[in-house]
């Protein structure tokens, strides 16, 4: 093998590639990442078998020479060292070569690199996916439902099927759902062009989703979602992203959505977001981070929370809208600002069934996303 590449795009496919590159793989090859040259252009591959990406970079883009092939072949470098030498050459122009035993010289401008390599037959092979299963949204649309759903998942491995997203899709309506027991988030999207395709319990690890959106461009390129039996392709411009479906059964959580409320409340989110977040600082110190919120006579809120050492803190809302019963409810804070930081509605709507009953959340202009809180008992 043997080619002259330009750095900057070389270096670009490396830092997509290295997303799938685990630190704590025992073995050596997974530690790698794979070069396969060809006279059509270079493509690298890398993997830690629950995730593998692949970048192509052709010969040609824009009428402009990136790769000149003199050689093909294929070698495995080593990560670590690859990625951050190759972003650390002084020169744009690079030349690569291979020799016997994947030994492997790197030239750029005056700097001369000697790696050795390994043998990329070992490297293991990526999983064939049947297309019949795919759909088709904006990049900007998937990060966001990643963004707004992510957040909630399990971070204990004790439920490994927690820890990551469902997908539902049927009727052309995809469906985002997390939850960690103590929180849910969802998140719906219309897809068009879709109704022959359907699938459930399809459950996509909430680390390598937040990989995922670090490679979608922030522009609204169309990635395609290859769904197959136990793995998901996502092709984003000359990226292919493979990730392994979580086993297991994702729980019915639809029963834990009240639909008839007691109280509703309508607020400025932004402003309700200021005032918790004031009251988290107390609660923090606490090491509880539980703050109260009570309705009050006159139709607004009271927020409030308390420490043993610091003191407390209390502040009154204004609401926009008041239905229902008096409330006097406690809950996590930290969970309330990770949906307050994801909400993009001016407005919210805060729902409660009863004291010990599930708080939810609906952005007032956005009916295709719902939160829930499960409150906390205390003692005053």
């Amino acid at each position: 093998m043997k080619i002259n590449i330009l750095k900057n795009v070389l270096n670009e496919s490396i830092q997509h590639v290295s997303k799938a590159i685990s630190s704590r793989t025992t073995i050596p090859i997974l530690g790698g990442i794979k070069l396969d040259v060809n006279h059509q252009g270079l493509t690298l591959t890398a993997s830690d078998t629950d995730i593998s990406i692949q970048s192509f970079i052709p010969i040609e883009d824009d009428n402009r020479t990136i790769v000149q092939v003199e050689q093909p072949g294929s070698v495995v470098l080593p990560a670590k060292f690859f990625v951050e030498i190759i972003k650390k050459l002084p020169s744009q122009d690079i030349q690569m070569e291979v020799k016997e035993n994947f030994q492997t010289f790197i030239s750029s401008g005056a700097t001369e690199i000697q790696i050795v390599g390994l043998d990329p037959e070992e490297f293991p092979v990526l999983p064939e996916i049947d297309g019949n299963q795919t759909i088709s949204l904006p990049g900007v649309l998937l990060k966001n439902m990643i963004r707004q759903t992510g957040f909630s998942i399990s971070t204990h491995e004790t439920t490994p099927i927690l820890t990551g997203v469902l997908w539902n899709l049927e009727d052309n309506q995809l469906k985002f759902t997390a939850t960690d027991r103590h929180r849910l988030a969802t998140r719906s999207a219309n897809l068009e062009g879709s109704s022959d395709v359907k699938f459930s319990n399809i459950v996509i690890a909430g680390k390598t989703l937040s990989e995922l959106s670090k490679i979608v461009p922030d522009q609204n390129t169309l990635v395609d979602i290859v769904v197959a039996d136990n793995q998901v392709l996502f092709k984003i411009d000359r990226v292919l992203f493979y990730s392994r479906i979580l086993d297991g059964i994702y729980p019915d959580t639809s029963r834990i959505i009240p639909t008839n409320y007691k109280t509703e409340l309508i607020l400025d989110t932004k402003k309700l977001s200021e005032s918790i977040d004031r009251a988290y600082l107390l609660s923090r110190e606490e090491k509880t981070n539980i703050v109260r919120l009570q309705t009050l006579e006159d139709g607004g809120i009271e927020i409030s929370s308390s420490s043993s050492e610091l003191g407390k803190v209390r502040e009154e809302l204004n609401v926009i809208d008041f239905k229902g019963e008096p409330l006097r409810i406690s809950f996590n804070s930290k969970y309330m600002l990770d949906v307050l930081k994801v909400v993009e509605s001016e407005q919210l709507m805060i729902a409660f069934t009863g004291i010990m009953s599930p708080i939810i959340l609906k952005p007032v202009d956005d009916s295709q996303s719902l939160y829930v809180i499960l409150p906390y008992r205390t003692t005053n």
